[in-house]
Order: C-alpha cells, then structure tokens, then sequence
C-alpha cells in the first residue's frame, strides 16, 4: 500500500474542503409549506379552471413577477392578459395531477387542455409564495405528443 505524501494529503484536503463548507438546509417549515401549497392549489383552481380572476386580488401581489416571456409582469396586467385568453378560450382548463413545497416555492405538475379534443400540454409551474402572496411564478410547458417513444405517460 502506497503512504500518501503530503502534497497529495493537502490535495486531497483541497478538495474536499468545499463540501464541508455548505450550508446546512435550514429546518423546514412543514406547516408553512402546506399553507402555502393549500394557497397555490386554491388560487390556481379558481384562475385558471373557474376563470375567476377576481381571486387574484385576494393572493396576487401586486408587484408580482411573471418569468413566461409572453405574459406580463406585476398582478393587474397579469390579470388583464388571462381575463381577454378566457374569453377567447372558455374551454381552456388546467388539471393539477401532482403539487410538491419546498419552503418558500410550489411547484405543479398540470395537464392543461383548450376543449375535450385537445390533447393538451404538460406543464410545471412553480410559483413563490411571500407573507401569504403569490409574488414570482416560471413555468415549462410541453404539448402532449400524438404518439412518443414509448409507452410512458407524461402525467
């Protein structure tokens, strides 16, 4: 057996030094994040299955910041955008099939259909929660293909 030498003890050290160095995760909140995915999965049925956007005044922040590159940013435009897209699409509805919190952020897994024919889009959406408001929001959104490459479903 070969006795490490120094250099190659302090190399050694070198790098595994950053792994000592980061952060312990802070102790996790259970009752908060529920709360705050309770918050989410509300507002989200109402919106986006209901189209009662007049919930937004209640869970949206104003200065809420939108990270979809066709929607706009802060809560009134925000509203304004998707109150028009549900007159133009009434049929336009968005099932929740998995929701996960981590602190501060809930992300769902949606499958979202404009109609009975419509085969639709996978969608994640994460949203962050802050002092009980919805504040920031990115999404994913893939369309669910007419065949795939194997027999896997994408909910």
């Amino acid at each position: 057996m070969k006795i490490p030498t120094r250099s190659s003890g302090l190399a050694l050290l070198a790098l595994l030094a950053p792994l000592s160095t980061y952060a312990q995760p802070a102790e996790r909140n259970l009752a908060a994040e529920e709360a705050n995915k309770a918050l989410v999965v509300n507002f989200y049925n109402q919106f986006f299955n209901n189209h009662e956007t007049e919930t937004s005044s209640q869970v949206v922040a104003d200065d809420y910041i939108q990270h979809n590159p066709d929607v706009p940013d802060v809560k009134a435009p925000f509203v304004g955008y998707f109150a028009e897209y549900f007159v133009e699409n009434p049929d336009y509805r968005s099932k929740i099939v998995r929701s996960a919190t981590d602190g501060d952020v809930v992300w769902l897994h949606v499958h979202s259909t404009n109609g009975e024919q419509d085969r639709g889009d996978a969608v994640v959406d994460i949203f962050r929660v802050q002092d009980g408001k919805i504040v920031e929001h990115w999404d994913v959104i893939q369309p669910v293909p007419a065949e795939a490459a194997n027999s896997n479903s994408m909910f």
